[in-house]
C-alpha cells in the first residue's frame, strides 16, 4: 500500500513540499503571531472519570482545569 499524504494520520517531512512550490509568492505572507495569543483544547471526560476529576480538584481546591494543567506540567518533567 503506497501512504498517501492526505489520508495517513501523520504526514512525514516533505510530503508537502512539491504543492508547496506551486504556490505564487504573491499570496504567501508572513505574520510574527501574538505573544499573549493562548491556545484553548477542549477535552471530554465521561462517567467515572468525570465524577473522579471532580473528587480531586475539589478536594484540592482547584477547578478541573487547574488540576489538568497541573498534570500536565508534573508529567513533562524529567524522571529523576
Amino acid at each position: 500500500m503506497t501512504p498517501t499524504p492526505w489520508a495517513d494520520p501523520e504526514p512525514q517531512p516533505g510530503d508537502f513540499d512539491a504543492d508547496l512550490a506551486t504556490i505564487d509568492p504573491r499570496f504567501v505572507g508572513a505574520h510574527r503571531g501574538n505573544p499573549d495569543a493562548k491556545v484553548r483544547i477542549v477535552v471530554s471526560i465521561e462517567g467515572e472519570d468525570a465524577r473522579r476529576l471532580q473528587r480531586l480538584s475539589s478536594a484540592r481546591g482547584e477547578k478541573p482545569t487547574e488540576l489538568i494543567a497541573e498534570l500536565l506540567r508534573e508529567a513533562d518533567k524529567p524522571a529523576g
